[in-house]
């Protein structure tokens, strides 16, 4: 029962799923959140209303809260390449560590460098340059997710690239592809990965879509986040003007782009059908090659019988969904070797964990859009609250995503290449990882609750206080600018000293 604690692959699989499973859980935030926190300075811009300036400012304390833990949990994933999985960094480290470095370069020190600006200058530079380095830190955010995608998408698909043999001796030479790393047959060769095609590489088959789908997804997480927090002050009466605004803002956002999500979803599982077909299989509980292929809406997965047991399916739809016809067969999971097969049942219930909360986010959205044209939404209380509460589901709809993907590809770490029962480092001992586990563990927990007690404080206080002037024409005038003076005090936002562009 418990002959995972002496298994090192195993172990380091724990590892590492909650080393990255901890980390993911402030990316989406940042990079959704950066592109809302350009939505709203670009409207403070447009229309000098001092609400959405107060509104950017609360949510950049947000951002800068997450994108600290971010950077320190992300930087720990990384070096467990090296102490868990150094046979696979010497394999394919050229390849995977090209888009890591590239990430470092082109998007890292793009949004870090901008962040300080972001936070702190309000004061410092005018509203139009602090606007640009909105945006910057947005971009920075973007192409972050770009290359990380990138790196994992080859190793799901990988392309551009051959396989280069070095002997004992130093000497080098090309190995017959297709190649599929086996220790027991290399006879003292030591393979690489190295790049042919650096754009072949970075454009493999399954990149643009999974970006596409990754950064949606980011989107949605973060427009929830918001609504979650101003539906909670709308509820309490507190901010109205300024919650209502922010949540119309964050409900359009999010509605429309939770929508764009299935198409996304559609195209990746194409992708999945021609490159990845046992994971496919997996994901759809298909033990069986057969025409009228079903798509399962749940039920649960028993791989000794092969079956779904208390599953409510379509048939035939799966067979749509992949061919365009009902009658095609997709490939079961029978049309693969055992050894070959993914974990189905986690594939199984994360992929249709993953697709229901999307149809929920779509629902929940658009009955909210409805209201708010009817112009009763925020009369609504208890849809305030369930848009409170329901902010922990696109944690984890992002989750169960990556779950799904990443169980889904195994028992392969790069597909069709580099089993994972290969990629672990010979050196490091199955007691060293269980006791670093634990230790991680440990500390994460505190970061946790760290993070969620300086969280909860910043919500609780709220935005600053500020006078809602009004507005003419998109423009304050002098004397509203005068009484934002007197009543808020110098340096407390770029009206109340008179900036204007």
């Amino acid at each position: 029962m418990f002959d995972w604690l002496t298994d090192v692959v195993m172990l380091s699989r724990i590892q590492f799923a909650a080393t990255i499973m901890f980390h993911y859980l402030f990316p989406p935030l940042t990079i959704g959140l950066g592109a809302l926190l350009v939505i709203m300075e670009g409207t403070y811009l447009k229309t000098r209303n001092p609400v959405y300036e107060q509104m950017t400012k609360f949510w950049v304390k947000i951002f800068a809260l997450t994108f600290g833990l971010g950077v320190a949990s992300g930087i720990v994933m990384e070096f467990q390449f090296g102490t868990n999985w150094a046979t696979y960094s010497r394999f394919v480290g050229d390849v995977f560590g090209s888009a890591l470095a590239a990430e470092g370069i082109f998007a890292f020190f793009l949004e870090s460098g901008f962040l300080a600006i972001l936070v702190f200058g309000w004061d410092k530079v005018g509203p139009k340059m602090h606007f640009f380095s909105t945006v910057m830190v947005f971009l920075g955010s973007i192409f972050s997710a770009v290359w990380i995608v990138v790196a994992n998408s080859w190793m799901q698909t990988p392309a551009g690239f051959h396989i280069i043999g070095y002997d004992q001796a130093g000497n080098s030479f090309p190995m017959e592809m297709p190649f599929v790393y086996d220790p027991e047959a290399l006879d003292g060769i030591m393979p690489r990965a190295e790049i042919t095609s650096f754009w072949e590489m970075v454009l493999n088959p399954s990149s643009v879509v999974r970006i596409l789908h990754t950064v949606v997804g980011c989107f949605v997480l973060a427009s929830f986040v918001v609504m979650s927090v101003c539906g909670y002050y709308i509820a309490r009466g507190r901010y109205p003007e300024l919650s209502k605004r922010c949540f119309a803002i964050a409900l359009v956002f999010g509605a429309f782009w939770s929508l764009v999500q299935p198409f996304l979803g559609h195209l990746s599982a194409e992708i999945v059908a021609e490159h990845q077909p046992a994971k496919l299989a997996a994901f759809e509980g298909l033990y069986q090659t057969e025409e009228y292929s079903p798509l399962y809406l749940f039920g649960i997965p028993n791989s000794s019988a092969e079956r779904v047991d208390y599953g409510v399916k379509i048939p035939g739809m799966l067979s749509f969904l992949v061919h365009g016809n009902f009658s095609e067969p997709v490939a079961g999971l029978d049309q693969f070797p055992r050894e070959d097969w993914p974990p189905v049942f986690i594939s199984f219930t994360s992929y249709h964990i993953m697709v229901g909360l999307g149809f929920y986010f779509i629902g929940i959205t658009l009955l909210a859009l409805y209201f708010l044209w009817r112009g009763t939404l925020f009369e609504k209380t208890w849809l305030m609250w369930v848009f409170v509460f329901s902010v922990i589901l696109p944690y984890i709809a992002n989750h169960t995503g990556w779950i799904a993907a990443e169980v889904g590809r195994q028992p392969w770490v790069v597909y069709d290449i580099l089993r994972t029962e290969h990629g672990f480092s010979k050196a490091v001992g199955a007691s060293s990882v269980l006791g670093s586990l634990f230790l991680f563990l440990l500390i994460y927990a505190l970061l946790f609750f760290m993070y969620i007690y300086l969280l909860d404080r910043k919500i609780r206080s709220g935005p600053e206080e500020f006078v809602e002037t009004p507005v003419r024409k998109g423009k304050v005038e002098a004397e509203d600018v005068m009484e934002a003076v007197t009543r808020r005090g110098p340096g407390r936002g770029h009206l109340a000293e008179g900036k204007e562009e």
